[in-house]
């Protein structure tokens, strides 16, 4: 009976020794994923907040000139971008008639030029942005794959904007909307 008592108190004293491993372990292993998950949450986080360029906007425009024949031209944007890349929108519209003293000249209904394309560089110096990329145009300049610049002041209506593409350029003025670059 005895030895029976020694090995009954011999496999208790294993079984909380393997408890007392078994907490360790499990306590260690949840430490290790802590830190490994709170250092990759800060290597994200950390490259947006730090020096990470932002560029945002949206809008109705004005193109200064107009368009051939002192059509006026209005234009509707949309664009974001980031060191990451973005993408970018501008709809072109025009009155359904050739000449600007016409009683339709207010109707900007007529798909004059549509620019969507992908923002592949970003650059931010004070309130201002440039972006790089490539787009695909409809109507006036058509095309593929064609290279575009857009250059954007922060801002809210009165606030410019620049389109090259196509070999063209335009000059816009915002009328409604936002820009805002950081």
């Amino acid at each position: 009976m005895l030895d029976s008592q020694v090995i009954s108190q011999r496999r208790g004293r294993l079984s909380g020794a393997r408890i007392g491993r078994w907490f360790w372990l499990v306590i260690g292993a949840a430490l290790v994923a802590a830190v490994l998950v709170g250092s990759a949450t800060h290597s994200i986080t950390g490259a947006a907040k730090e020096g990470d360029q932002q560029v945002s906007g949206a809008g109705k425009t004005i193109i200064e000139g107009g368009g051939p024949g002192l059509v006026p031209v209005t234009t509707v944007l949309a664009f974001h971008a980031s060191g990451q890349g973005g993408d970018f929108e501008c709809l072109a519209l025009m009155p359904p008639v050739a000449t600007s003293f016409s009683p339709e000249s207010g109707d900007f209904e007529v798909n004059a030029m549509y620019v969507t394309g992908k923002v592949t560089s970003l650059t931010v110096r004070g309130g201002t942005a440039v972006l790089h990329g490539t787009a695909t145009v409809t109507g006036i300049g058509a095309g593929a794959n064609l290279p575009f610049t857009f250059v954007a002041q922060a801002g809210g209506p009165g606030t410019t904007a620049t389109l090259t593409v196509s070999g063209l350029t335009f000059h816009e003025t915002l009328l409604e909307g936002q820009i805002t670059v950081h």
